[in-house]
């Protein structure tokens, strides 16, 4: 009987991932792209990426920033709509990749605000500080580490952002607890992520590694998502549907052959804004 991965095993699946699709960007490779928009516009093969992501920013929002930027962005919204920052605020972005929305949230908190992006990915991390001095974003720093252990002191930080990457994470009671710790009371957690309504995802999708790089087979139900964040202590939890995938939507090859376990009769995947604070003091 075949298992579920380790974390180990999700973590370097998602590594090699992301890893590969920095590369492609960075030597400016032309590669194929999905033709629809699958969840976080990649394929399970992790040989071509592509940067359908863009669609949810407006033409303002891009302008003047490096195409790079865009082009290895795999999300599933956009959570600046959501965050409604300020300037002098410190934001985190959790899984920053290429840096787009660190390279925004800089932008919007400035002059005296700053913002953070965490990455695990070298590749990534050096795509993104590359995209930000081009841009020519000085109130930005990226972090290496992982989601599940924020390099930050406590209350540090007044907003979290994350674009379809805690879904990624195998200990997402991990993720959620650091986000606690390191916001500010009163802070705020502003997150694109893909969620399962209905049915949990069947035992044979979660076994498929490469899924996991497509943020389908670890996505919570809105339930778990729910219990989770109240777990680690948020409060005013509310989750918003941003976009419904169908069968269609899927990500080719590998994943399609596994679209009857995914997509079980009363199972949707969407992809969804997810809003909480942490309690004021």
């Amino acid at each position: 009987m075949s298992k579920e991965p380790t974390s180990f095993e999700i973590v370097e699946a998602v590594r090699e991932h992301y890893a590969l699709a920095a590369r492609q960007v960075a030597e400016r490779k032309k590669s194929s792209c999905c033709s629809t928009a699958a969840s976080c516009c990649s394929t399970t093969s992790a040989t071509s990426c592509c940067s359908t992501n863009s669609r949810y920013y407006s033409a303002e929002e891009l302008q003047g920033l490096p195409d790079s930027a865009a082009n290895a962005s795999f999300g599933c919204g956009n959570p600046l709509l959501l965050a409604q920052l300020h300037p002098g605020e410190v934001v985190l972005d959790l899984g920053s990749g290429a840096g787009l929305d660190v390279i925004l949230s800089a932008k919007r908190v400035a002059p005296t605000g700053k913002a953070y992006g965490l990455d695990m990915t070298d590749e990534m991390l050096e795509l993104a500080r590359g995209n930000a001095r081009e841009a020519g974003v000085a109130n930005a720093e990226f972090l290496k580490g992982h989601i599940e252990a924020i390099p930050l002191p406590p209350e540090s930080v007044d907003v979290i952002i994350s674009n379809c990457v805690i879904n990624l994470s195998a200990d997402k009671d991990a993720v959620l607890a650091e986000a606690f710790r390191v916001l500010k009371p009163g802070g705020r957690l502003a997150v694109a992520d893909i969620v399962v309504r209905g049915q949990p995802l069947s035992p044979q999708a979660r076994q498929m590694l490469a899924l996991w790089a497509d943020c389908i087979t670890g996505a919570l139900t809105e339930g778990e998502y729910r219990q989770k964040l109240m777990a680690a202590g948020f409060q005013d939890v509310a989750l918003e549907d941003v976009k419904v995938y169908t069968q269609e939507d899927l990500p080719e090859g590998e994943g399609a052959q596994m679209a009857e376990g995914i997509l079980d009769p009363g199972t949707q995947i969407v992809s969804a804004f997810v809003k909480a604070q942490k309690p004021a003091r």
